[in-house]
């Protein structure tokens, strides 16, 4: 008899890592709002009331599960726009009318519209919301206020803007721009220091922490006021009964004009790409895998932002950096959400008065890294690496998207990938021809293993890729599917992009996607998202091997292992360790291995988070494989953060008569029994006279590695050392 899942024990006994997380977040959301909403020349407190509304909104009647919502990157430019051309007011009832729209998307199932968009206008896209972004806070952050007509003069003014803040005479000026010049180097090396500790509280809120501090030091300590210009600090925070008192008046007079209306269909156009495109993201980081009902989420992010638009907030969107953030920091469900909602209220209440001690610039400087990393020249990189052709579709949309306008710069995307389309296969009538014709076709194979399987033809590209998603979507992700493009002349760079993404999908779940029927198909770049058709050119590229490499190399021969410094591709052996739950594995490579594999030492690369707060980790591991089945666990070094996370519910376990190795170490599982029993003397006093690795097992084998970087020589043979000596120890 199968028992039933006890949904209340669960919510309760995950409720304090949800709450944990939905503060982390907090502390992202408070300073992301206010900025967002004044680079949008709106009122600060229109990106915290979004932030709130969405959040509580959202929390109950969305369909996702560990999304975070509220003012969006994506739209700053087109409130922007819709606040100048049409007032603040009217502004508001454009705001109410894209939340009408999106629940009308919602209600008309029309959640499957980001798969008709190709992947590289959708970064084209992205990376020009990042440049106006960037272009426009950037003279700010030094202190440095200008008129211009569109977003590329703001871009070419930029080298003036810092040669005046270089010649400043104004004392509050260079304060200023100071103040923005270091939030800026904030923002960009934090992320460099792994430091559990520091990192508890994100790089933004670090900036607010210092920015009061400041203020206070001038104001209490020196007796003096704040040297920073007064038109450069944070204005209008009201209080929550001001709040109350200055809610929008509903005027409906400017709603008849075509400017209004141009308003509310980019407001619901640019809402809704970067929802689903976010909603899509996480749903791959959620450690349970669990598929989102976007139609649901965007009826509900509509409700939100109607809400939101009447009190005088902005649009609600599903935001990828703070959805990232809420993952790894342990939330489990749509709670976390919540909860960053309420502390964010209970900021407000508390702390109104002190948001005013915040420079203006150090705010526009979380928002021009937000910008860089959105047009980052790391994405132009990956692209090129994709394709030649895929580098026009990005620039062709960047470009107009600038120029005329988010609408038309992905439709100008869409179009240019379709006349890429033709050319590459020389006809038209290849897509002409099969557009409407049903292209896919799946049934169950018999036997033994019961694949399924999925024959594609005639071509399959963003115009027609929803018809193999549909059919992909039925299959559960913990069983075997085959998909064939061997009927296939063509297949683009975003269908092979998404069939990586259910690769991923199935693996995690325990099942096996596999894709056939590409080997007589060509393709320009080697890089595993390029488009494919039917000419076959093999490429072979040969790499030279680096110091380290050669290093390893000799290390390996001596030892009488197996060195390959090819980037592997195949890492399903990491899969059931919880430490990759979150974690996107891009590949391993340097890899020493024994030549019965039960032993191996290597080089991986993976990401944390998606979008503009992905951040690439590359660490040395060690892999043993055991002779005999042994209890799950993760064993670390016990310091204040595991001390801290035990009131989220994560308790340590305790090995009896050994007082030295409990306060030394953390030690986590599932069954408690089992693990005590396994930690006997030997095993024990092992870790204690050895050097702290993080350790973790899966049940039949280990994975075990040091600092949250790349090992050196030294740290290689150290670590290659404790682990035989770990095996010989468990065996």
């Amino acid at each position: 008899m199968i028992q039933k899942k006890n949904n209340i024990k669960d919510f309760l006994k995950t409720l304090p890592k949800n709450i944990f997380s939905g503060f982390v977040v907090s502390l992202i959301a408070l300073p992301l709002g206010l900025g967002l909403a004044m680079a949008s020349d709106a009122p600060p407190i229109s990106g915290i009331i979004a932030a709130v509304i969405g959040g509580i909104t959202v929390s109950i009647l969305g369909g996702s599960n560990v999304t975070i919502v509220g003012p969006g990157n994506g739209l700053v430019g087109v409130i922007l726009v819709a606040i100048t051309t049409l007032g603040l007011q009217d502004a508001y009832m454009a705001i109410v009318f894209s939340g009408v729209l999106l629940m009308g998307l919602g209600f008309l199932r029309m959640g499957a519209l980001a798969n008709f968009f190709p992947s590289s206008a959708i970064q084209g896209m992205l990376a020009a919301i990042g440049l106006i972004i960037l272009g426009k806070q950037f003279h700010i952050m030094f202190a440095h206020k200008i008129k211009r007509e569109d977003t590329i003069d703001y871009l070419l003014e930029i080298p003036f803007t810092i040669n005046d803040a270089l010649h400043y005479e104004s004392k509050g000026l260079v304060f200023a721009a100071l103040a923005g010049v270091l939030s800026l180097a904030i923002m960009l090396f934090y992320s460099k220091i792994r430091n559990k500790y520091l990192q508890l509280i994100p790089a933004p809120m670090w900036i607010v922490i210092l920015s009061i501090a400041f203020s206070y030091y001038f104001e209490i300590g020196l007796h003096e006021p704040n040297p920073i210009a007064k038109e450069y600090m944070i204005s209008g925070i009201p209080s929550i009964q001001n709040i109350i008192a200055e809610i929008p008046t509903p005027n409906f007079n400017g709603i008849w004009s075509f400017s209004f209306w141009a308003s509310v269909l980019a407001l619901t156009l640019i809402a809704s790409i970067e929802s689903l495109l976010s909603i899509k993201a996480v749903d791959k980081l959620d450690p349970e895998k669990r598929r989102s009902n976007v139609n649901r989420d965007l009826k509900a992010l509509g409700l939100a932002t109607i809400g939101s638009g009447f009190l005088g907030g902005l649009n609600v969107v599903t935001v990828i950096a703070r959805s990232s953030v809420n993952v790894n920091n342990g939330a489990t469900n749509r709670s976390s959400n919540f909860f960053h909602a309420f502390f964010l209220v209970l900021f407000i209440v508390l702390f109104s008065t002190q948001l005013t001690r915040i420079p203006l610039p150090a705010l526009m400087a979380i928002l021009v890294y937000t910008g860089y990393k959105l047009a980052s020249p790391n994405v132009i990189t990956k692209i090129f690496s994709i394709g030649k052709e895929q580098l026009i579709i990005f620039f062709v949309t960047l470009i107009i998207t600038l120029k005329i306008g988010l609408i038309s710069g992905i439709i100008s995307g869409v179009i240019t990938t379709l006349i890429i389309h033709i050319i590459i296969n020389k006809s038209a009538s290849l897509f002409i021809r099969n557009l409407l014709k049903p292209n896919v076709l799946m049934y169950q194979e018999t036997g033994e293993q019961h694949n399924y399987y999925v024959s594609v033809k005639h071509f399959c590209s963003f115009l027609n890729y929803y018809k193999l998603k549909e059919q992909l979507d039925n299959v559960p992700e913990n069983q075997d599917i085959i998909v064939d493009f061997s009927l296939c002349k063509f297949v683009d760079h975003t269908v092979m992009e998404n069939m990586n993404n259910y690769r991923e999908l199935f693996k995690k779940r325990g099942g096996h996607f596999d894709v056939i029927g590409l080997d007589m198909h060509d393709t320009d770049s080697k890089h595993p998202f390029a488009l494919r058709r039917m000419l076959p050119v093999p490429k072979i590229i040969k790499n030279n091997l680096t110091r380290r490499q050669t290093s390893m190399e000799t290390l390996a021969a001596d030892y009488d292992y197996n060195y390959s410094a090819e980037h592997e591709k195949e890492v399903s052996f990491l899969n059931n360790f919880k430490f990759f739950n979150t974690k996107h594995i891009d590949h391993v490579y340097n890899k020493l291995s024994h030549k019965d594999k039960r032993m191996k030492l290597f080089d991986i690369e993976f990401s944390e988070g998606e979008f503009i707060a992905k951040e690439v980790i590359r660490k040395t591991m060690l892999y043993i494989n055991l002779d005999k089945q042994i209890p799950e666990f993760t064993l670390d070094k016990e310091g204040f953060l595991e001390k801290v996370s035990a009131l989220a519910g994560m308790k340590d376990i305790d090995i009896e008569n050994h007082d030295d190795f409990s306060d030394r170490f953390y030690l986590l599982g599932e069954n408690v029994t089992e693990i005590s029993a396994f930690f006997d003397d030997d095993i024990t006093h092992f870790f204690e006279s050895n050097p702290y690795y993080h350790v973790e097992s899966n049940g039949s084998a280990l994975l075990v590695f040091g600092r949250q970087r790349l090992a050196g020589m030294k740290e290689i043979k150290a670590l290659f050392d404790f682990g035989k000596r770990l095996k010989a120890v468990i065996s």
